[in-house]
């Protein structure tokens, strides 16, 4: 296909699915495109993912649609950052908080950086991340990002939501922009004379053709795996994760955190992510050494007597990608293309770059193979930077509690990014620059590789004496953040403003 096709047809729905058709039907609005979305009630959606990172901002930003609009229609909260308790045993460093860095961090964060560096050293200078930050302050106070004093930017956040309220909202925006919807259940795919798709055959409304299809059905992957033939990359090497169990609680009255947390337990890490209108929780765990009933009956014991009673949804997946995430004339969109694990909240930017990357294809004209190979190596690298940092918060934990946790520090597996740069830090190498050289498509920058690192407490035994200065310039870091956070709304008074459509 070398011309950007007229008719397109969504398969599948749920957030990646609705997303998709919202942001094609808001980019191509004055454009003679028909777009449809075929969604089977039968078929359920994977639902539990609730954090986001920053990236989805811009998203809502370039749709122009008001968090006083989606917000309420989905329980959102505001999102700082993500609390890592219990990764690490190393004294002082049993927990660090990874904030999202903004604007009001500029004045401190040199100094933060400058101490690690002393500290890989062999200086005994304070690192720990949780004193640099705002972001971190305003997690302590129970605030939020936005700033309620005049003249004080907004820090950079996320949010948390109810993923299955997303997917309804983004349905309803996307079919008020004209996006056509069918509601039925595929029987089969069917392929031309060349190996293109040219339709597919439905229960109800029999064959549906389009010129470019977009597979949204999740895991299955029904189109791109099963009608054009695409196999995925195995990232099972390097991520061991392959399972969750999803139980959701009441969330506490009183104040409203703005944090996610992502805490360590025997064989995996579990969530806790405040919505509005319940807590969400789930245990990601290998179910190489962990059996489902035995992860929910030991996450259930954890959670104690709010989880009496719940539901569990048990998820399954295999860790990999997409050689080709477009082949033809089908992109896959979602967990279509794949999947890694819940970690860091990563996967939902995959989504979005993979809508905005095929969108400017389209707008571009060019639908080459040259093009084409393009986007399925930015989408690749994209992935691959993604598996590398979440790979880090395993191979440098310290924990020594169950075989998990040794096997996934011990593991051989790295690729050669990840493994420059972990030799860097530990070494005498100049890490910023070879931090530079090797996280070109990662989405977490510098900073981020800094928090874990130093959150960890991965660092030589300290042998060289202390630097008073380096211990004043933390001590006035931390002081100066609890000062900035409290120029920031309350969490918990500032969504009563949003949800009464105030702001």
């Amino acid at each position: 296909m070398n011309t950007p096709p007229r008719k397109i047809l969504i398969v599948g729905g749920g957030t990646a699915g609705w997303m998709a058709a919202l942001h094609f039907a808001h980019s191509w609005a004055d454009r003679d495109i028909d777009i449809t979305l075929i969604e089977s009630a039968r078929i359920g959606t994977v639902g539990v993912g609730e954090g986001t990172t920053p990236l989805i901002k811009e998203f809502f930003d370039r749709l122009g649609i008001p968090e006083s609009e989606w917000m309420p229609a989905c329980n959102a909260t505001y999102k700082c950052g993500i609390s890592f308790p219990d990764w690490s045993t190393v004294e002082g460093h049993e927990s660090y908080f990874h904030p999202f860095f903004s604007e009001h961090d500029r004045a401190h964060v040199n100094h933060f950086w400058d101490n690690c560096n002393l500290r890989r050293e062999g200086h005994d200078v304070p690192t720990h991340p949780d004193d640099y930050f705002v972001s971190t302050a305003m997690v302590r106070q129970h605030r939020c990002p936005i700033a309620r004093e005049p003249g004080v930017p907004n820090a950079v956040y996320g949010y948390h939501f109810d993923a299955a309220l997303m997917g309804r909202y983004f349905k309803t925006k996307a079919m008020a922009l004209g996006v056509n919807f069918i509601e039925d259940t595929i029987g089969g795919v069917n392929l031309d004379e060349a190996g293109d798709i040219h339709s597919v055959t439905t229960e109800q409304h029999g064959d549906i053709a389009a010129d470019f299809f977009v597979d949204c059905t999740g895991f299955r992957g029904l189109l791109i795996r099963g009608a054009l033939g695409e196999e995925m990359v195995s990232m099972r090497d390097y991520m061991f994760n392959d399972s969750a169990v999803a139980i959701p609680t009441p969330r506490a009255d009183g104040a409203l955190s703005s944090e996610t947390v992502s805490r360590a337990l025997s064989h995996g890490w579990c969530w806790h992510i405040p919505l509005v209108s319940r807590m969400g929780n789930g245990y990601v765990f290998s179910s190489d050494y962990l059996s489902p009933e035995d992860a929910e009956a030991e996450f259930r014991a954890y959670l104690g007597s709010e989880a009496a009673g719940a539901e569990a949804i048990h998820l399954k997946w295999q860790p990999g990608r997409l050689e080709n995430h477009w082949q033809r004339n089908c992109v896959a969109i979602g967990l279509s293309q794949g999947f890694l694990e819940p970690l860091e909240a990563l996967m939902i930017n995959v989504i979005q770059r993979s809508i905005e990357g095929f969108t400017k294809s389209w707008e571009a004209g060019d639908f080459t193979d040259k093009w084409q190979a393009r986007f399925n190596e930015f989408v690749n690298q994209f992935v691959d930077g993604i598996r590398d940092y979440l790979q880090l918060h395993y191979k440098i934990n310290t924990r020594n509690d169950t075989q998990y946790w040794i096997d996934n520090r011990e593991n051989p597996h790295l690729s050669g990014h990840l493994r420059t740069i972990l030799e860097a830090w530990d070494g005498k190498a100049d890490f910023d620059r070879v931090l530079y050289e090797h996280i070109n498509q990662q989405v977490y920058p510098r900073t981020s590789w800094y928090c874990m690192l130093a959150g960890m407490g991965r660092f030589p035994s300290a042998d060289k004496h202390p630097l008073r200065v380096s211990a004043r310039q933390q001590q006035r870091a931390a002081e100066a953040s609890e000062r900035q956070a409290v120029a920031f709304w309350p969490h918990a008074e500032y969504l009563e403003k949003v949800y009464a459509g105030e702001v």
